[in-house]
């Protein structure tokens, strides 16, 4: 199921995971193990964003749930727990957005195109034809590429609120069309991140463009998040430097120290310690560098003994 998790998490809302197991402190009360996926936010805390557990028999005799074996044995069930939640909104409006407002993956965005339409002159009926027949062509073929299009043709609404609301909503595309952009056989194309300025795109060629274009915004979203994640994982820290990084740090601060992966001795005791001195837990033992055995042959970074796990480290909401 953890690989489930993430590859949802990466291909629909573009949010790159670290995938592990908890230590025993953090595993859900009950269960033999718990499996992890953490996300970074932007100000350098975790956020868990799914997790599963195997709960062993322990559940089946609790509450004598039995199945019979191929030798015709009653035996207790082996269980399982999973699933994800609304922390994900969560963990999309915090790994993507800006102070502008929302900024949303164009594959998971309820509107994808907010088309907004710049109305001629009230006496220019030649226009306003001219006009409905270009935006009408212009929907049809941006949702003959299977985009969710919303046509903003609110006339008590000036243009600048227009922009700024849908701006504000996250919509990855806008597109405007006016009067010049007919004559013209154009209009113009201004994505929410991604890419400087607006764009004069020839009317022929938007569902194609814009299609690209989304896709392009897609990848663009999971590789700055990928890359934020990558340079927010701080490699073979001292405690003191974790500390001293980690005890002052606010969530309401951007740019935070971030994650820590570290050599460490699996300890209860000392895993409190370390939270109540600097509020850091360990988000978990990623999987990878662990089946690697990265922790061999090294210290834990807090007691000196011989370390067990690659631990990661963090401030978590």
């Amino acid at each position: 199921m953890l690989t489930q998790y993430a590859d949802m998490c990466e291909k629909l809302l573009a949010i790159p995971v670290v995938k592990g197991a908890k230590s025993p402190s953090e595993r859900f009360a009950g269960a033999e193990e718990t499996f992890t996926i953490e996300a970074l936010m932007q100000n350098g805390w975790a956020l868990q964003s799914g997790t599963s557990h195997f709960l062993g028999q322990s559940f089946g005799k609790a509450f004598d749930v039995t199945f019979q074996d191929k030798d015709g044995k009653q035996q207790d069930v082996w269980g399982t727990s999973w699933g994800v939640s609304t922390r994900l909104l969560g963990a999309l409006i915090m790994t993507h957005s800006d102070d502008a407002g929302l900024v949303l993956p164009p594959r998971v965005a309820p509107v994808q195109v907010v088309v907004v339409p710049i109305p001629p002159k009230k006496n220019d009926e030649e226009g306003k034809v001219a006009l409905n027949d270009a935006l009408d062509n212009l929907v049809a073929d941006l949702k003959s590429k299977g985009l969710k299009v919303k046509v903003d043709d609110r006339d008590y609404v000036r243009n600048g609120a227009k922009y700024f609301e849908w701006e504000r909503k996250g919509v990855p595309l806008r597109i405007e069309l006016g009067p010049r952009d007919v004559k013209g056989g154009v209009c113009v194309f201004k994505y929410r991140v991604g890419s400087e300025g607006k764009e004069t795109v020839n009317l022929d060629e938007v569902g194609t463009k814009a299609a690209e274009g989304l896709d392009n915004l897609q990848e663009y979203l999971l590789d700055s998040a990928k890359e934020r994640l990558a340079g927010n994982i701080n490699m073979m820290a001292t405690y003191e430097q974790m500390r001293d990084a980690l005890e002052a740090d606010e969530a309401s601060n951007y740019d935070g120290p971030g994650l820590y992966l570290v050599p460490w001795k699996c300890d209860a005791e000392n895993e409190d310690k370390i939270k109540e001195e600097c509020k850091a837990t360990i988000r978990c033992y990623p999987t990878d560098v662990n089946e690697a055995g990265m922790w061999e042959g090294k210290k834990c970074f807090y007691s000196g003994e011989d370390a067990t796990h690659m631990a990661l480290f963090g401030r978590a909401f």
